[in-house]
């Protein structure tokens, strides 16, 4: 089933189930995919799609760390539950021990000597784990093991 398809799925279980939030959050991902395949003017690829899905999440990661700064507990704890959903459609995220492997093989790969090297090594490890980490905790690792 693909993404879009399991979306439709998700939307018409949230209408029977009346849950508004997930309803919501399901018809953002919706409007936010159909708005990028408009914009690249053809059907997304599953790349494309994960794409979106981790802008929609670091959208609402962002927005989370602004409600806790103003005080706003309420909404800070409706966009956690945009974001467990959000995150339901992404794939597993690596461990810190798969990320750090993951920076070995792309530093090896690239045969990496220093700090001047870095972006040599985003460039290969960035499509490797691309949805599956953190592109931060990545940019982190990496200039830890390029020490």
């Amino acid at each position: 089933m693909s993404l879009s398809e399991q979306i439709m799925s998700d939307m018409k279980e949230s209408m029977k189930a009346r849950d508004k939030v997930r309803l919501n959050t399901v018809r953002m991902i919706k409007s936010a995919l159909m708005n990028e395949k408009i914009k690249a003017g053809h059907d997304l690829t599953a790349e494309e799609e994960l794409t979106v899905l981790s802008r929609e999440k670091k959208q609402r990661e962002e927005s989370i760390e602004e409600f806790t700064k103003a005080n706003r507990k309420d909404l800070a704890d409706e966009t956690k539950q945009e974001l467990a959903i959000v995150e339901s459609y992404l794939p597993k995220q690596m461990t810190q021990e798969e990320l750090n492997q993951a920076v070995s093989s792309a530093i090896a790969e690239v045969n990496a000597q220093g700090k001047s090297d870095f972006g040599k090594v985003m460039k290969v490890l960035m499509p490797k784990i691309k949805g599956k980490a953190d592109g931060k905790a990545a940019s982190d690792v990496v200039r830890k093991q390029l020490k």
